[in-house]
């Protein structure tokens, strides 16, 4: 169970059905976007520039490496890293962007990229929520210099626990697998001269090998995983189909048109636009889809990561200073007062059911639930508490219940 010979299989044919040179297993995908960083060369007072909205393994292990978190804003309709707002936030002292497909939604790519080479910037994909999604025909996660990847049990491809880097980039796969896998980092293995010197043991003390029976379960994923997706796409397009028109609704989706496509679309979600249904609350407007029997229907997503205390006044390594600016000659907390599309973007989206299977007359029934709440909104006006002063959290897209 300790070895590596069926995870090497695991990364072959993980590498080949994604179409990259190298994979390699990590033990969970919050390690995998560590590895990541560390082999973009992020280190003690450089930046990394991240969207305020995701789940924190997108760019909280920067810190361990010494590095300071940007935040940028997201897209109100993809939920995606905002482009024009990448470049307002880059500085001498910028490595790397983090690009998190969210929700299975692909970031747009193309300026992003020119960006990155403009400003000689490495690209690092989040692929947590978007395993085997498509940017224009191109597979996600390979169109940047590396990408890290969530495994886990709740995702579209999971393997119980564990997670993946893919790159291109025989450097990047070198100091990657330096940083947590004693067991490769040997002088067959090393052709970069900086690592020499140092093989045999893993760089940061670290052990991120992926466990073997995750390995198993993700090469039995992988001979289904796409039929799967095609499946899910199918039944979740059909349900987004039936509400089109909808006042108040808006599909979180990509158009399919262009090549692109959302995957296995992890975590489904909606747009909520209050004003097409009276100002009424998204708080009130779940409430009442619940009640029509769709317990998915909660109001929110993860909250923006700036306005968590651990980015704000958290002292984690005992620098006498917040840890986020402990490496950094200014305060760039000072890019946090522009983020307020990112903070009020918890009030403009709710979950949708995450329908896995194409059975029509069951999704139906859901997408009806969806329209007559909408239907007969102002019956609900009255009564309507408002949302509370925050919503979602930074766990599984936990709201508060506080008004």
């Amino acid at each position: 169970m300790s070895g590596t010979d069926i995870t090497m299989k695991f990364e072959q044919e993980f590498a080949e059905w994604i179409g990259v040179k190298y994979a390699l297993g990590f033990n969970n995908g919050t390690a995998s976007l560590l590895a990541a960083m560390y082999a973009c060369g992020v280190r003690k007072g450089d930046e990394i520039i991240c969207p305020s909205v995701t789940y924190w393994a997108s760019c909280l292990q920067a810190m361990t490496l010494g590095a300071t978190v940007v935040f940028a804003n997201v897209k109100d309709d993809t939920l995606c890293i905002d482009p024009e707002d990448i470049e307002a936030k880059i500085t001498p002292r910028t490595k790397a962007i983090v690009c998190v497909h969210y929700l299975a939604h692909p970031c747009d790519m193309d300026p992003i990229m020119a960006i990155a080479k403009k400003h000689n910037l490495k690209i690092i994909e989040d692929l947590s929520h978007a395993q085997g999604g498509l940017y224009k025909g191109r597979r996600l996660g390979t169109i940047g210099d590396v990408a890290g990847i969530s495994m886990m049990s709740g995702k579209s491809f999971a393997v119980g626990e564990g997670g993946m880097l893919i790159t291109n980039d025989r450097s990047i796969y070198e100091h990657a697998f330096a940083l947590g896998h004693y067991e490769r980092f040997n002088d067959a293995n090393v052709t970069c001269e900086d690592l020499k010197p140092s093989t045999g043991l893993p760089l940061g003390g670290y052990k991120f090998r992926m466990h073997q029976m995750s390995s198993a379960v993700g090469r039995v994923q992988l001979k289904y995983y796409d039929e799967r997706c095609a499946e899910i796409r199918k039944a979740m397009n059909y349900f987004w189909d039936l509400l089109e028109g909808t006042p108040g609704i808006r599909p979180h989706r990509v158009d399919e048109s262009d090549g692109s496509n959302m995957a296995g679309f992890y975590s489904p979600h909606g747009i909520y636009v209050a004003e097409e249904l009276g100002g009424l609350s998204v708080t009130r407007f779940c409430e009442a889809v619940r009640a029509e029997g769709v317990p998915d229907c909660t109001p929110g997503c993860n909250a923006a990561l700036h306005t968590h205390n651990i980015f704000q006044t958290a002292d984690i390594y005992g620098a006498g200073k917040p840890t986020r600016i402990a490496n950094s000659p200014e305060d760039i907390r000072k890019f946090d007062a522009n983020l307020g599309p990112a903070e009020k973007s918890g009030f403009t989206i709710y979950g949708v059911p995450w329908l896995k299977k194409f059975i029509p007359s069951q999704i139906e029934e859901y997408a009806n639930a969806f329209k007559k709440v909408a239907a007969n909104y102002k019956e609900l006006l009255d009564g309507d508490k408002g949302n509370p002063s925050r919503i979602g959290g930074w766990h599984f897209f936990k709201h508060s219940q506080n008004n």
